[in-house]
């Protein structure tokens, strides 16, 4: 069976579309994690985004995106590593496509933890290794390396947007580093 070679550049849709199919069916994500390893290998380090919010407002994400049309797992969450983190962050891609985490992100309030006022949205989340030099890009402001302590911290976890420190628990558990 041969393969038919997509032009991912034209996989992406218009503002009117997607707001179409945000309100009609749910979307799939991928999210990722940022770990920095100590020597060991062992997750030391979680990576926090500070983004510029649509509202002009600033809060904390991790990593992550829409899953397009025909792209595979690996490809989208490395597509958004680059995006996120720059292309210098080499982030180490899962080898198993089992989330620790599945997200589903709701418009409603009280539906779930996670909340998109703009969609419904199932995410599925991965722990990233990062080992290079990472640059956020496009509308992160800085990411931050912090310790699983500070990582679940109320001032940090405050600043979390759409229920995400969720993610970070789970990740934190996943990795055995819960405080």
């Amino acid at each position: 069976m041969t393969r038919t070679a997509l032009d991912f550049d034209e996989n992406w849709l218009e503002p009117d579309e997607i707001a179409l199919i945000r309100r009609r069916m749910p979307l799939p994500y991928v999210h990722g994690v940022p770990v920095q390893l100590d020597d060991d290998g062992a997750a030391a380090r979680i990576g926090l985004l500070l983004r510029t919010l649509p509202d002009g407002t600033i809060g904390r994400e991790i990593v992550g995106g829409r899953v397009r049309y025909h792209e595979p797992l690996r490809s989208a969450l490395l597509r958004h590593a680059e995006k996120d983190l720059g292309t210098l962050a080499l982030p180490t891609l899962p080898v198993a496509l089992t989330p620790f985490h599945v997200a589903e992100y709701f418009p409603t309030e009280g539906e779930s933890r996670y909340v998109d006022p703009r969609q419904h949205a199932v995410a599925l989340c991965y722990v990233l290794p990062v080992m290079g030099v990472c640059e956020p890009r496009r509308d992160a402001l800085s990411l931050d390396w912090l310790t699983p302590a500070e990582a679940v911290r109320h001032d940090v976890v405050a600043e979390m947007m759409h229920g995400q420190e969720h993610i970070v628990r789970a990740a934190l558990a996943h990795l055995g580093l819960l405080p």
